[in-house]
């Protein structure tokens, strides 16, 4: 850890970045705590769930080829705060979904949200090299992920705290707060011209990023283990992705901390973030950086999820879901950085771009297809939660064996 706070120390632009997506990570899990209850009181259903994660999830999938134009055409510094000022508008516009016949909004309202989220990430990743030295972007790059799944376990636990308390409103009202914040914290940063690649396209640059897209796939088509390695989190998410939506009915009806659904939540994404943040420093201790390793650390993740998922269909209390939940938050952090590793490893620079395009845009699609059979599953085929918990395990013990 010591490398870690030495950069931030020594580094104040990269300081302000850090604050500014620390701040934003905790106004995005106020934000799903309070949808969640907000669908959860309006509607209960699962399809009505599903429909909350896809509207996260998509903008994601289909702005993913453009985003990085925009990132690269545009001032990344002005485009980082212009999209933190137009989520805390849009936020703020949760509080006008009162009623069950405006649930539609909310769906619209976090497509828009994520829309300019699917905008923002690229742009601070390629601004990241302005700010540190090329010594340091490992350091960056790991204090990222875990500043990620800590504001995953603070960020859920107190948005589930705030939404209990205080109502949804008060909840909507924060995370629009957490995005000015954020976008003030950017603007400390000067203006740095070495981050600022913005320049001029053609005007195909669109139709260009296409054909960039389709030869990465190429590419792996023609190296089908390498293809392999780059499906391996949508395989993960094919089962990650239903659990999702499992969890707010697990918390809202199954497992009510005090009566209270929410709070339950909360420490059920605390649990998560406990997992995917700690389990993969852990198993780097023990296993080491060596190819091999990586390869074992992988299955060890997906044999790790599944028996966290068999936990949650056999649990019998809220207590027992929290563990099962941080063993299944450890199984998915392996796999998501150490399949990251991999392909760092294996794919040329001049194509890695283009296969971490291919690899998010599967994850995407399949965590989506989860998401809508999970939904469904809940509504429509007589299920019970541990039935479908059992099912989802049953699926991640085949993918591990495969």
């Amino acid at each position: 850890m010591n490398s870690y706070l030495a950069l931030l120390r020594r580094n104040p632009n990269f300081r302000n970045l850090w604050l500014a997506r620390v701040v934003s990570n905790l106004g995005d899990w106020f934000n799903l705590l309070a949808s969640a209850a907000l669908i959860a009181n309006l509607s209960g259903a699962g399809t009505a769930i599903s429909l909350l994660f896809l509207a996260r999830f998509l903008p994601l999938f289909l702005m993913s080829p453009f985003a990085g134009l925009l990132a690269d055409r545009f001032d990344r510094r002005k485009l980082m705060i212009a999209t933190d000022l137009l989520r805390a508008i849009t936020v703020l516009s949760f509080l006008f979904v009162d009623r069950p016949e405006r649930i539609w909004l909310l769906y619209v309202l976090t497509t828009l949200q994520f829309v300019f989220s699917a905008i923002f990430t690229p742009a601070q990743q390629a601004y990241l090299p302005a700010v540190v030295d090329q010594e340091d972007l490992v350091t960056a790059n790991a204090l990222d992920s875990l500043t990620w799944s800590t504001m995953l376990a603070i960020g859920a636990l107190l948005g589930g705290l705030a939404t209990a308390l205080f109502g949804v409103q008060t909840a909507f009202i924060l995370d629009a707060l957490t995005f000015v914040v954020a976008a003030w914290f950017v603007a400390r940063v000067p203006i740095i011209s070495r981050g600022g690649a913005h320049r001029e396209r053609d005007k195909g640059a669109v139709s260009a990023a296409m054909l960039e897209i389709v030869e990465g796939m190429r590419y792996l088509g023609g190296q089908p283990i390498l293809l392999v390695f780059a499906l391996v989190k949508a395989g993960g998410s094919l089962i990650w992705g239903g659990i999702n939506v499992l969890e707010i009915p697990l918390a809202e009806q199954a497992f009510p901390f005090n009566g209270n659904g929410t709070l339950s939540l909360g420490l059920i994404y605390a649990a998560v973030g406990i997992g995917t943040g700690f389990g993969p420093i852990f198993v780097r201790a023990w296993l080491g950086d060596s190819y091999g390793s990586i390869l074992k650390a992988i299955t060890i993740g997906f044999a790790t999820m599944t028996i966290g998922i068999f936990g949650l269909a056999m649990a019998p209390a809220l207590g027992w879901v929290l563990a099962a939940t941080a063993l299944r938050g450890i199984g998915t952090g392996l796999i998501w950085v150490f399949s990251a590793v991999l392909l760092q490893i294996l794919i040329p620079n001049r194509l890695r771009g283009r296969v971490f395009a291919f690899e998010f845009a599967a994850l995407t699609l399949t965590q989506s297809m989860s998401t809508l059979w999970a939904g469904y599953a809940y509504d429509n085929l007589g299920q019970t939660l541990p039935q479908i918990f059992f099912s989802a395990a049953l699926g991640g013990a085949a993918v591990t064996g495969a």
